[in-house]
């Protein structure tokens, strides 16, 4: 193994102490209250400014957090929409949206800290548009989503809107709760995460069938 390739292997290393460092600290903190001083300590970093040197500012650094798991949930995403079935119904697009981020949470084992570290990103208006651009404007996406606003041509535009975001919030906070409950140890209404999936699965349809008052 030659010296450039120990290098690069151990700059790899340091830039994977401090995403995971980071992600945990952002998860339970929140981002403005975890310095980069404060990841780089944590990360076992004797050099306080390893943050700034591997990933630039703060925002990079969320968004380098975002993209090391957007790739996977991708990947499973586009394996569910493209096995759906012929003529599929609201409940098979919103699993397409619900199982992929489930699946994946059930991938990293407990604890976690993806879920936590999303919530916190979602309620920071000055972070927020990091998340949308990362996994919210994924093609594979839209096309689940397509799928499901096909299944809904009744539902008002603005409605549809709507409710959009009530099922983004029912997503990023459940899944945040279940992942901060299995870490702490505490029960969990559902047994495993699959289960935990069918539960939100069955509350995102009643809500996109829930009736229309003017």
């Amino acid at each position: 193994m030659t010296e450039r390739t120990v290098r690069v292997d151990r700059a790899g290393a340091t830039r994977e102490a401090i995403l995971g460092t980071a992600e945990q600290l952002f998860a339970e903190h929140g981002v403005h209250a975890v310095s980069n001083r404060h990841i780089s300590e944590a990360a076992g970093q004797g050099n306080n400014a390893a943050v700034n040197y591997h990933f630039g500012t703060k925002v990079d650094l969320v968004r380098a957090i975002m993209r090391k798991h957007t790739a996977r949930i991708e990947v499973l995403r586009t394996e569910m929409v493209d096995a759906v079935p012929a003529n599929p119904g609201l409940r098979e697009w919103v699993a397409c949206l619900v199982r992929p981020t489930t699946s994946y949470l059930d991938e990293l084992g407990a604890p976690s800290w993806f879920a936590r570290f999303g919530a916190q990103i979602m309620t920071d208006p000055a972070l927020r548009e990091i998340m949308v651009t990362e996994s919210l404007s994924s093609p594979v996406l839209a096309r689940a989503v397509d799928g499901l606003n096909h299944c809904l041509p009744q539902l008002p535009p603005e409605v549809r809107a709507e409710r959009g975001d009530m099922v983004r919030q029912l997503m990023i906070h459940v899944t945040a709760e279940r992942e901060r409950a299995l870490a702490e140890g505490t029960p969990t209404p559902r047994a495993t995460w699959a289960d935990a999936a069918t539960g939100l699965i069955d509350g995102i349809t009643g809500l996109m069938l829930a009736p229309v008052t003017r």
